[in-house]
């Protein structure tokens, strides 16, 4: 067993089992006390809320408080292990929420037959929540689920693997053209992969300027053109009217690779069939599309980004969720809406345009970092993230009319 399996290992088993925990945060301590807290006490906000529901925001955890849920059909790289083997990375994401974004967050994972029977289960039980992150779900049920249960809930749905990924992507990536000198309206994209991930970050890049009929979509079976007749709806926006068939026709001329696929499926040698100034990023985790050290050896003139924490320009999801979270659940959005992802995008790029504080620096164990090919994305730890992203998500519900409060006042004291 290697040293950092028994490390990961026994962090989450020692010293209790798990990541998460409930905490109390009311006095418990005297009669009165529990007089308050339960019986009669309680009786007093279940009448105000019975009177009107919104009260549940005033007198109950619920504004604060975000499920994270899946079914395990696809987790992380691993694929379709169950419900119980997503806890782990369930558990995982609530602690990034209270982590980052001071939410509470509970996990639940789902055992069901059909996907009607999972958007019932979750839709039954959403009034709990303020919001709820979907995870690990995989394609193509993870469109209809989400789509379902958006419509089904009055609270914010927002499935991570899908849009927290496209707005770290396009953030990072929109950098990454201004530092090379291309206009997104004008690139050629090559897409390696047409999972969730790579839908939603295509249809996001399209939201921000990307021409569709510019974007070259891959599967397993090579480019997806019109002439496919095995393509799903979702697979079906992207059909391109083309003669490319394999990855180095689509490649030839291309100024921007974008993997949402899997390992080593980007061979070195086909980079140089990209146009001058080119733009890599291999998403795929642990193992990316290319490793940056071929990617490089090829091409002097790239930006590259990976998946990875030892790679520069990690595209991290943790850049995105806890934030875009705290500024719908603080406005009390119905939905997140387009509006609410591009201002996201907006304030996580021009974060990485500035100074960059001294605490990032030693976070990051670097001795500087500035604006450029190394550095298009801000990094996790940067405590810039929770107030601007979460800000600019509020004031977008705000402009886009899916708040049901005003920005508070005291909004960034807070």
């Amino acid at each position: 067993m290697s040293d950092f399996k028994q490390q990961a290992l026994r962090y989450h088993a020692q010293p209790k089992p798990g990541k998460i925990s409930v905490e109390i945060s009311k006095p418990a301590e005297t009669v009165k006390d529990l007089a308050l807290a339960y019986s009669p006490g309680v009786a007093e906000p279940v009448r105000e809320i019975a009177d009107n529901i919104d009260n549940v925001y005033k007198y109950t955890a619920k504004g604060n408080l975000v499920a994270v849920i899946s079914n395990g059909t696809a987790i992380l790289g691993l694929g379709n292990l169950g419900p119980m083997a997503s806890k782990p990375v369930m558990e995982g994401k609530a602690l990034l929420f209270k982590r980052f974004a001071n939410l509470d967050s509970i996990d639940i994972e789902v055992t069901h037959r059909t996907t009607e029977e999972f958007i019932n289960t979750v839709a039954n039980i959403a009034d709990t929540f303020g919001g709820i992150n979907l995870e690990d779900i995989k394609s193509p049920e993870c469109f209809e689920i989400e789509k379902e249960l958006i419509k089904r809930c009055n609270i914010p749905v927002f499935h991570d693997d899908q849009h927290g990924t496209a707005i770290v992507t396009a953030a990072g990536l929109l950098n990454a053209l201004e530092i090379q000198g291309k206009d997104i309206r004008k690139v050629t994209i090559v897409c390696m992969g047409a999972g969730a991930a790579a839908i939603a970050c295509m249809e996001l890049l399209i939201k921000c300027g990307a021409k569709r009929e510019y974007i070259y979509m891959l599967d397993t079976k090579g480019v997806i053109h019109t002439r496919r007749e095995d393509l799903n709806q979702y697979k079906t926006l992207f059909a391109n009217n083309t003669d490319k068939r394999t990855l180095e026709d689509a490649l030839e001329g291309a100024d921007v690779f974008v993997g949402v696929s899997g390992p080593d499926v980007l061979p070195p040698e086909a980079l140089k069939l990209m146009a001058d100034k080119p733009v890599v990023f291999a998403c795929s985790n642990p193992d990316p599309e290319i490793k940056p050290e071929l990617a490089h050896a090829v091409r002097s003139d790239l930006i590259m980004a990976t998946g990875r924490s030892d790679y520069p320009n990690q595209v991290n999801n943790v850049l995105c969720f806890p934030f875009i979270f705290r500024g719908a659940l603080d406005v009390r959005a119905k939905v997140i809406n387009d509006e609410m992802k591009i201002a996201a995008v907006q304030a996580i790029r021009s974060i990485a345009k500035e100074p960059v504080p001294e605490a990032v620096l030693v976070a990051s164990q670097v001795k500087s970092l500035e604006f450029g090919k190394e550095y298009i994305i801000p990094k996790p730890m940067d405590p810039r993230l929770l107030p601007r992203v979460a800000k600019a998500v509020a004031d977008a519900a705000v402009a886009s009319g899916v708040a049901r409060i005003p920005m508070p006042e005291a909004y960034m004291q807070q």
